[in-house]
């Protein structure tokens, strides 16, 4: 019994000091007040910084909801209330600029005019023409709530809704019901292939989304969609593991695989550790993914990891917040880390 107890030690110590990072302030010590609300890397993750100067200073560690933060070529943008928060890639402190937003409820995400802000019954945009006017392009009063706000690289906007997709090539003018298969979530886009999130499984188009067809998920549930370099990254759980996996499509989204086998060997590790100690077991919880580079990084309730060998191998770059799972995004080469207890 004593060599299966040395064992188990033995193990433990091994995996707990691999994933261990190497050297970056520990956000746990940050300072208080909103520190800890929004973390900046530019060196791929080595070492991180807390940008929270310049929000709010009422704003709670868990007061940034989904679908109030996005990334794009100008940098951050954070809702908070009716306020548009935005912080540049090279931001120094205070950090953050604001602007009010037309709807105190809204949802925001990026498109190529401008900022689209939306809520369960309607959308607005903002172009960037250097006015602060905010435009209603949908109304959804006779329709579902909506879900999710997408353009492609065409300029071609899909609204996702209880009852599928609107899709709109003329800037909101007029609309076209495509895809009324059920609720529609989560979109990305890659070498002209659309794929979507639909009932908690992955759908796919080739004609700009005039037309979509169901991508064979073995049987999972699918959480999220992001494009990576040359395809598809997406987050699916196993009703039978209870536990979210990587999988990646570098064929159009056609066929997909997993590709996070060596962080699972690290989660296993630790559960087997947790149960056999008498504490809840930990399931692999992944809730963001992307590419920065060659370079992917995902989070779960420990972390956040990267691979340089596209899943082969993680290693540990940032700690969990207070239990909290990061959501991830990028601007240029700079990754911005939102600890939630939400995930996607």
């Amino acid at each position: 019994m004593k060599f299966y107890i040395l064992a188990f030690l033995l193990l433990f110590t091994v995996f707990s000091f691999s994933l261990l990072p190497d050297s970056h302030p520990d956000p746990k010590t940050e300072n208080a007040g909103t520190a800890k609300i929004v973390f900046r890397s530019t060196d791929g993750g080595q070492t991180w910084q807390g940008i929270g100067k310049g929000l709010p200073e009422n704003l709670r560690e868990d007061g940034i909801q989904r679908n109030s933060f996005f990334t794009n070529d100008k940098g951050l943008f954070l809702r908070v209330g009716n306020e548009l928060y935005h912080s540049t890639p090279n931001a120094t402190a205070p950090f953050w600029t604001k602007e009010i937003l037309p709807d105190e409820h809204s949802s925001i995400t990026p498109g190529k005019p401008g900022i689209f802000a939306y809520n369960y019954w309607g959308v607005n945009l903002k172009t960037t023409n250097g006015t602060s006017i905010w435009s209603p392009i949908f109304d959804s009063s006779s329709e579902p709530r909506i879900r999710s706000v997408f353009e492609t690289a065409g300029g071609t906007i899909f609204i996702g809704t209880d009852r599928g997709f609107f899709k709109t090539a003329n800037d909101g003018k007029t609309w076209e019901h495509v895809y009324a298969g059920g609720w529609a979530g989560n979109f990305a886009e890659s070498n002209g292939v659309l794929v979507s999130t639909s009932m908690r499984r992955i759908i796919r188009s080739t004609d700009n989304g005039e037309n979509w067809a169901l991508v064979d998920s073995e049987g999972g549930v699918t959480w999220d969609v992001k494009q990576i370099k040359g395809g598809f990254a997406a987050i699916t759980s196993s009703s039978k593991s209870n536990t979210r996996r990587l999988r990646t499509s570098y064929d159009g989204g056609k066929t997909w695989q997993p590709t996070d086998a060596g962080l699972q060997d690290k989660v296993f590790i630790d559960s087997i550790w947790r149960t056999w100690n008498d504490r809840p077991r930990v399931k692999a919880f992944m809730t963001s993914i992307i590419q920065v580079g060659e370079n992917f990084f995902c989070t779960h309730p420990h972390g956040i990891f990267r691979s340089s060998d596209k899943g082969k191998t993680w290693k540990l770059l940032l700690p969990s917040v207070q239990k909290k799972v990061f959501n991830l995004f990028v601007s240029g080469n700079v990754i911005y880390a939102i600890p939630s207890k939400g995930g996607c």
